[in-house]
């Protein structure tokens, strides 16, 4: 069993590295389904829940040495948050979410994000996967995907840094992992890499083709999908072939569909569905809680 799962891990991480004609074609369908958007800030933004507080970390550095920070939240009173869920504050830690950005990269749309799961009751590390830069033109958050994408050893180092700073430096007991667009992609390839790292998996409109049907038979983590029908970038075809692995191989987790396009849980976008997003807004606590809370 030890060396099927050791196997497994190195063939989840031969996908996590991928190919790069179809790196391209996920970048080219994501720039057509993006084309003329921007991301900018609207009303539609939530505030988190309750009070959060939030800080700038180091978590990890990149090949050349240079260190690489990341955005965390959480909440400004964790001993009520843990005693409202029947946790004792004084042996329990909050349990910890890797936020994976968008294609747009690590802007004010994942921070808000991030400090909306925070008042939930979590701490919150959003990743940046784009060495400080964002985009505010399609064009260039393809650029910035392409070129991320080229770097995917060092993806799935910051990935596994990531994790390990919510495990060591903050004392979660448990962590989940969850992303959209390109970080929905990055959260399937996140399980298919590591298949036993992760407590729960939360993926909106990402590209599940690096989580195959052996991954899913040894996975421990339960994985929660949320699709549009209207997808051009993540198609609806593509979301059913994984649907079917999925029911195939009895995985752990739930997989929806919304009357969407893609990013349709994006309130800095134009193809924002403010009833889609609320609803898979409101499975997403419901799953996080049930796997981060048991």
């Amino acid at each position: 069993m030890r060396l099927s799962i050791v196997l497994l891990a190195l063939f989840g991480f031969v996908l996590l590295l991928g190919c790069g004609s179809d790196d391209a074609s996920e970048a080219d369908r994501m720039a057509e389904e993006h084309e003329g958007d921007t991301p900018t800030a609207t009303e539609a933004a939530r505030a988190p829940d309750s009070p959060v507080t939030t800080e700038t970390v180091t978590y990890t550095e990149a090949a050349d040495g240079t260190p690489v920070s990341g955005y965390i939240a959480a909440p400004a009173n964790p001993d009520s948050v843990l005693e409202a869920r029947g946790q004792d504050p004084s042996a329990s830690q909050l349990p910890g979410v890797v936020v994976i950005h968008e294609w747009w990269g690590l802007n004010d749309n994942i921070r808000t994000a991030t400090r909306r799961l925070a008042g939930q009751g979590y701490r919150a590390l959003a990743v940046d996967l784009y060495q400080g830069k964002t985009a505010s033109t399609s064009d260039s958050a393809q650029a910035l995907m392409q070129q991320a994408m080229g770097r995917k050893e060092q993806l799935a180092t910051n990935l596994r840094d990531a994790h390990e700073y919510l495990r060591s430096e903050a004392g979660a007991p448990r962590v989940a992992v969850m992303g959209w667009c390109f970080g929905g992609g990055r959260t399937f390839g996140a399980v298919a890499a590591a298949p036993e790292r992760y407590d729960a998996a939360v993926a909106y409109y990402g590209n599940p083709e690096s989580v195959t049907t052996d991954v899913l038979r040894q996975t421990t983590t339960p994985v929660l999908a949320h699709f549009g029908r209207k997808d051009q970038a993540v198609s609806i075809e593509t979301a059913r072939t994984f649907e079917s692995r999925f029911e195939e191989t009895g995985a752990d987790g739930a997989i929806h569909y919304y009357d969407a396009g893609h990013a349709f849980a994006n309130p800095s976008g134009e193809s924002y569905e403010p009833e889609a997003a609320e609803q898979a807004w409101t499975r997403t606590t419901d799953f996080l809680a049930q796997h981060l809370y048991p």
